[in-house]
């Protein structure tokens, strides 16, 4: 099984989940589980990337996310896009890299 294809199916899942949450209410959730989950994922695609010279210097860009759970609905909105801008981002790594051992 190809674990960088299993990270990416999670981090599309949790763009999902936190959609849902989100919609569902102004502000009565906590970002901290989205935030645990998003720096596993995150932690574990560093370590199949450093594996890789070719993306170790990009996948080092990526840093774990500050774990905070404000009250305030607005700040809540602040961490949940930050979270989204780094998923999709660490997602488009993902896929490249993973697009790039297909063809090998």
């Amino acid at each position: 099984m190809n674990e960088i294809k299993v990270i990416v199916q999670m981090l599309k899942q949790l763009l999902k989940e936190m959609e849902i949450v989100s919609s569902q209410g102004s502000g009565y959730y906590t970002c901290v589980p989205f935030l645990r989950r998003y720096n596993k994922l995150l932690q574990e695609a560093q370590r199949l990337l450093s594996q890789s010279s070719t993306t170790t210097s990009v996948i080092n860009t990526f840093e774990p996310l500050q774990e905070s759970d404000p009250k305030d609905p607005s700040d809540k909105s602040k961490v949940l896009l930050s979270i989204r801008v780094e998923t999709s981002q660490l997602i488009t790594l993902l896929e490249m890299v993973s697009a790039e051992e297909e063809k090998k």
